[in-house]
């Protein structure tokens, strides 16, 4: 049987590390039920072997590798297993899907960029802001958490790929510190928690944390 994409439905492997963005991949792999393979990579020698560097040339984690096709990178990652499973509800109906990409991208790409700077103590000149692509730190945070001021989901009603990958986004934020918690990011933050598949996601990848992570996590891990 061929989904959407046109991919038989065969092998999929999923590269990770418990302490990375890994464990997004994983949450939406649990959602899809997928049947997958997981091969767990330590920092360092391993992700910078050659095999490794041959699926993804930044040597990074997570990648998936299915039907032959490599994906990288989360947000590519959630939206390309939410069509690839289309059974789980998770890709966007058409009147999400304005919503959707608009919050993927803006995820992966400003939010990214805001908050790492942040992370690192990197502050963008305010004469420079609109040379960068977020701008600066504080429009950015106050976009990213108005999302949710007149919706529950990111897209709007519906749970879709779009709150496991900006939803972790906004969850790592508030758990650290750079986001400031209210009560409804802590309500949608719980909803997601709360779910089986982020519970079985999370079990696993806990399961998997001895001898796993550096003493200092990468920042781009």
């Amino acid at each position: 049987m061929e989904n959407p994409l046109g991919i038989m439905m065969t092998k999929l492997t999923f590269y990770t590390n418990p302490m990375s963005r890994g464990r997004i991949a994983r949450w939406m792999l649990e959602e899809t039920g997928a049947d997958y393979e997981t091969v767990l990579l330590h920092y360092g020698p391993e992700m910078q072997s050659d095999d490794y560097k041959a699926i993804n040339p930044m040597m990074k984690v997570p990648a998936i590798v299915h039907g032959g096709k490599t994906v990288t990178e989360c947000g590519a990652i959630c939206a390309y297993l939410a069509e690839a499973f289309p059974d789980a509800g998770l890709a966007p109906l058409p009147e999400e899907r304005a919503d959707y990409y608009r919050w993927m991208f803006f995820a992966a790409g400003p939010w990214e960029q805001a908050s790492t700077n942040r992370a690192m103590g990197f502050n963008v000149p305010s004469e420079h802001s609109g040379m960068a692509g977020y701008g600066d730190f504080e429009r950015t945070l106050a976009t990213l958490t108005s999302i949710l001021d007149d919706r529950p989901h990111i897209c709007g009603d519906r749970f879709t790929a779009a709150d496991i990958y900006v939803g972790s986004q906004i969850a790592w934020g508030v758990q650290f510190g750079t986001i400031p918690t209210t009560p409804r990011l802590t309500n949608y933050i719980s909803r997601g928690m709360a779910r089986p598949a982020f519970q079985r996601a999370t079990e696993k990848d806990d399961a998997e944390m001895d001898g796993y992570g550096p003493e200092t996590p990468p920042a781009n891990a």
